[in-house]
């Protein structure tokens, strides 16, 4: 893919970071993608809300020059499966959580059994969760180098408990095309609820041996993803 295919030209790119993270966790995809001639921009969430998440996420595609590809990482898969279905061509879903009608996040992050590893989660005082400091090794991206684990600890942007307890309405999954990175060795979302998801929205899944963060410690594959997904979404 070049710069001038109708793919990179039409088709904008959006990518969203979840919980415990902020538009930096993109830095390598994007390299990746601008070497495909696409270029791609991060959507900054507050992590205030769902709603507050939802509305910062709309306001930023809707400044994009058409329906875009959005891509979401884990919590931001709740976010980019709750914008209107006409700001969306498709939906990329990376180690992602995708409630559907009536369910909250915690109702698919807590599912299944937690992998041994997994942190222990509690908001504090100001009704926040941050993620434990060993927790980057541990659980959130085990197959990074400690250079990586220790800029995405420093980095790293707590989340509103009460985000995760808000029902989503009609997702856009149901309307649009969606894909799958489905991480096997994560150890925050288990593979078999990250499967689960996938199947239950019909998305294209493409699976790999990756940790919860593929998109620091596999972006060669998450690329690939996206850019497939571009394809497939290629305005006639």
């Amino acid at each position: 893919m070049n710069g001038d295919s109708p793919t990179a030209r039409r088709t904008p790119v959006v990518l969203v970071h979840g919980a415990w993270a902020d538009g930096s966790s993109w830095g390598a995809v994007i390299r990746r993608l601008r070497d495909e001639g696409v270029d791609a921009c991060t959507a900054p969430l507050p992590l205030t809300s769902l709603g507050d998440d939802i509305a910062a996420l709309e306001r930023f595609v809707r400044r994009a020059d058409g329906p875009a590809l959005v891509v979401g990482h884990a919590y931001a898969g709740a976010v980019i499966g709750s914008l209107p279905a006409d700001l969306v061509r498709g939906l990329v879903y990376v180690a992602a959580l995708a409630p559907d009608e009536g369910e909250t996040v915690a109702d698919v992050f807590y599912r299944g059994t937690p992998h041994p590893k997994a942190p222990h989660l509690a908001p504090d005082s100001d009704g926040f969760v941050w993620l434990p400091d060993d927790a980057f090794a541990e659980a959130f991206a085990q197959n990074a180098s400690r250079e990586e684990q220790y800029v995405l600890s420093s980095v790293q942007r707590p989340i509103a408990a009460a985000a995760i307890g808000t029902a989503v309405g009609r997702p856009a999954w149901k309307d649009r095309p969606a894909w799958y990175f489905l991480a096997e060795e994560d150890r925050m979302i288990t593979a078999e609820t990250q499967r689960y998801m996938a199947e239950r929205m019909n998305a294209t899944v493409r699976h790999a041996p990756t940790d919860h963060m593929p998109l620091v410690t596999a972006p060669d594959l998450v690329t690939g993803l996206i850019v497939e997904a571009l394809k497939g979404t290629r305005p006639a």
